[in-house]
């Protein structure tokens, strides 16, 4: 029986991010995992959808080239080339994780991974048992399904099927407005598809602020991609020629006949056949509840990512890993604050995230002062021509202490960067807006947003 440290069920981006920094920590780690390495995100998640979402932005490009003076005959869109280069982008990030394992002298036993005792993880089909000190289960999530709707992968697809179909198709309903959802209907319909997204609540993005929401529904009707808010499925049926999908929105029903359907209604923890109840590790509605330091109801077993419920995001997935790690080794980590993680949508206009919305800091009765700055106001996007889109800030008016950063517009995944580190320094409003930016940059919205706060933005009239 081998012996270890630590045993990992699961190599996603929290399991082999724990893995690692098991090492650095004189720890000996074992990893195990049934498929490759990188988990959903790398193989079927984050990594393939964003290289897919680059080429939805390169069709947007070419198609509005005239305007920058570039013109051209016979454009043509291929799917197909486009889901090659994002399975090669999956083998070379893939391929990454396997050298950095390799390096760093990390065992990866295939297979799946099953707790069999408090410090024994059966493998099978082999057969074999790990022995290890600690436990981490990292095993990820799997899709939710709707009552009454069968997934068959081709005419009732997830994300997963979604992202190696290699035509196109005329029409497709999407049932869920979150990043999953909004991001496939972004990229389907910069390819030509009839697109209709479905969702239960009251706007698209429904986690985002209010205002934030309101600004992406604007954007993907100009994009001519059509949504019902709160709607539901109230019947489906399947059909020769593809699928009949009656949606109920406020007690009205309308048939939508179409080619595909795509459900993108959330994640469930993936932790079936794990041997849970017979060491007697709790799990809450479908998740394995773990304290702020990883720890399950039972000594020495760790729970991190998907499987968790938490917040479902690889980041997030890969901090989890480096607290249970830190805590298996003695440092006792300071816990994850989950309201501030980064949350970011790939979509254009991209929208990105952290902290409180105004409607959640106004919930709690905090004194809330608010500063915006529109994305025509800045240079760098006037030259790029890319105006759409908004920064949003939400300060406690008593100490200026930002509790929110809310951007919709160009590349607001990359500017979600300063705001994350402000958050983790605690800044102020004055301290964000104090702060000197490069000229001309788009980050120089986040500046002037902050600026906005106590009405002294420069670059916009906001009123004395």
């Amino acid at each position: 029986m081998a012996k270890y440290d630590v045993a990992i069920i699961g190599g996603g981006p929290g399991g082999y991010v724990a893995a690692i920094r098991a090492v650095q920590l004189g720890l000996k780690p074992v990893l195990i995992e049934e498929d490759r390495v990188g988990g959903l995100c790398l193989n079927w998640g984050c990594i393939p959808s964003k290289a897919l979402l680059w080429n939805a932005e390169l069709v947007h490009l070419f198609r509005g080239a005239p305007e920058f003076g570039v013109t051209y005959d016979a454009l043509h869109f291929d799917v197909a080339k486009a889901i090659d280069r994002s399975r090669l982008v999956v083998e070379r990030m893939v391929g990454g994780v396997e050298f950095l394992l390799k390096k760093n002298a990390v065992t990866v036993v295939r297979g799946r991974g099953q707790l069999i005792g408090q410090h024994e993880v059966g493998v099978q089909p082999s057969g074999d048992v790990i022995e290890a000190e600690h436990v981490i289960i990292a095993t990820g999530g799997i899709t939710r399904t709707l009552p009454g709707i069968e997934i068959d992968g081709r005419t009732v697809m997830t994300s997963r099927e979604a992202l190696e179909l290699r035509e196109t198709p005329p029409s497709l309903v999407i049932v869920g407005g979150g990043p999953v959802g909004v991001e496939l209907a972004y990229f389907y319909r910069a390819y030509g598809s009839e697109v209709t997204i479905i969702e239960m609540l009251a706007h698209l993005l429904p986690q985002e602020d209010e205002e934030i929401s309101r600004r992406l529904e604007r954007a993907f009707k100009q994009q001519g991609i059509t949504f019902r808010t709160g709607a539901k499925v109230a019947s489906f049926a399947k059909s020769n020629a593809g699928a009949t999908v009656t949606v109920d929105t406020g007690g009205q029903e309308e048939q939508l006949s179409v080619d595909k359907v795509l459900i993108a209604v959330g994640m469930v923890g993936k932790t079936d056949g794990l041997g849970l109840e017979k060491v007697g590790v709790e799990v809450e509605s479908g998740f394995v509840r773990i304290d702020e330091r990883m720890r399950t109801s039972i000594p020495g077993i760790f729970a991190i990512g998907d499987v968790t419920g938490k917040l479902m995001l690889a980041h997030v997935a890969s901090a989890q890993g480096v607290t249970a790690v830190e805590q298996i080794a003695g440092r006792e980590p300071r816990p994850l604050d989950y309201e501030r993680m980064p949350r970011c949508t790939y979509c254009q206009p991209q929208v990105a995230s952290l902290g409180l919305t105004e409607a959640q800091a106004r919930e709690r009765g905090i004194d809330v002062k608010v500063g915006t700055f529109p994305y025509q106001a800045n240079g760098k996007a006037i030259a790029l021509g890319r105006t759409e889109g908004v920064v949003k800030l939400v300060a406690d008016g008593q100490t200026g202490e930002v509790l929110g950063y809310h951007i919709i517009g160009q590349d607001a995944t990359e500017l979600l960067a300063a705001a994350s580190l402000g958050s983790v320094l605690q800044a102020t409003s004055r301290d964000v807006g104090w702060a000197v930016y490069a000229h001309p940059t788009l980050s120089e919205v986040l500046k002037e947003a902050a600026l906005a706060v106590d009405r002294q933005a420069i670059h916009f009239w906001t009123g004395r």
